[in-house]
């Protein structure tokens, strides 16, 4: 029996898109329920209790259970594709940059986005303002360490697309939102062709969605 695939999200998010992403390369079939965050429609006392007691998305319902947390909704989607390698260094490698993702690169170009594109820098506080240029410089320091490592190789992980190209992916291609200029990283804007290239892909603004019922 396959079990409904349902994913609770933000659509603009790039935590979201990257489920988004790995269910349209692998062509399964996604329901997908938008949460607005700035109304705070995934604090609500039915959010919590039904979806996600954290409070955050996306979340990938599988049936009756639920998959918080991005890189583990695009693990269970992809366990047994084409998208985690076979070799059991690759997959370890393949983890090793979702980790990086979520620890140097999502933290902080994923945040200047936000603040930039979505918040509006003068409705910053002052002590988000004043972390601006340490996201700044960390966030570029992801990306020299991404454009370094891709010098000499098409994807981030062996000689095909894996999850840690969706991944990174998510917030790169976006990363001018945020103020981050990606003409310095060479290698970087030619993997990004090389991912919008793989066969299924599809972009962070196309979507249909279901309003939540919670």
């Amino acid at each position: 029996m396959t079990l409904e695939l349902i994913l609770h999200e933000y659509s603009a998010s790039g935590n979201c898109y990257k489920v988004r992403l790995t269910a349209a390369y692998l062509g399964l079939p996604l329901e997908r329920r938008e949460y607005d965050i700035s109304k705070g429609e995934t604090r609500t006392p039915a959010f919590l209790a039904a979806v996600n007691a954290n409070g955050r998305i996306p979340v990938l319902q599988v049936g009756d259970r639920f998959i918080p947390e991005s890189n583990a909704a695009c693990f269970y989607l992809a366990d047994g594709s084409r998208l985690i390698p076979s070799d059991r260094f690759d997959r370890a490698d393949m983890l090793r940059w979702m980790f990086f993702e979520q620890y140097s690169h999502e933290p902080n170009i994923a945040t200047m986005r936000y603040w930039l594109a979505y918040v509006g820098e003068d409705r910053l506080s002052g002590a988000q303002q004043g972390q601006m240029p340490a996201k700044r410089a960390a966030g570029e320091a992801a990306l020299r360490l991404m454009d370094e490592h891709l010098e000499t190789r098409l994807f981030l992980v062996g000689e095909t697309l894996s999850l840690a190209d969706i991944a990174l992916y998510a917030y790169t291609h976006v990363a001018a939102e945020g103020g981050f200029s990606l003409g310095a990283f060479p290698a970087v804007v030619k993997w990004l062709e090389a991912v919008r290239a793989a066969p299924g892909h599809i972009s962070i603004d196309s979507y249909r969605f279901t309003r939540n019922s919670c």
